[in-house]
């Protein structure tokens, strides 16, 4: 059972977890928006691989919508991981037109968001510090 949770842990991201560090994201770090998402990008000192954080609020729907969109959004980080700015703390803000885009669309119109939001970023050059 380790050995099983550890290989699924190469390919999905690190995680934000603590308050401190959304915060140094939000005030520091600059940001990309789309109808759906919002990505916040700050970097950070060394090479290793994204830290990404998560933020559904109650705008978004219930608990029950709330959790699948944070399931999707964790589900579309994993795919997306190489695409992941290396070195960078990044937050994903669930705006409230992402649960009907989970509803219609799914794992596919999800990823598809956070692609665009990649693309711009990748775009936008490198972050300022």
């Amino acid at each position: 059972m380790t050995e099983a949770r550890h290989a699924g842990a190469a390919r999905r991201p690190r995680r934000l977890s603590r308050s401190a560090e959304f915060d140094r994201v939000y005030r520091s770090g600059r940001s990309v928006a789309n109808r759906f998402l919002v990505l916040y990008s700050f970097p950070r000192e060394g090479g290793e691989p994204a830290r990404v954080g998560l933020s559904v609020g109650r705008k978004v729907g219930g608990a029950v919508e709330r959790n699948q969109v944070k399931r999707l959004l964790r589900e579309a980080c994993a795919l997306h991981s190489a695409r992941l700015p290396t070195g960078h703390d990044v937050v994903l803000v669930a705006r409230p037109d992402a649960q009907e885009l989970a509803n219609d669309r799914g794992l596919d119109g999800i990823a598809r968001a956070l692609e665009e939001l990649l693309a711009k970023t990748a775009g936008a050059g490198t972050p300022r510090p």
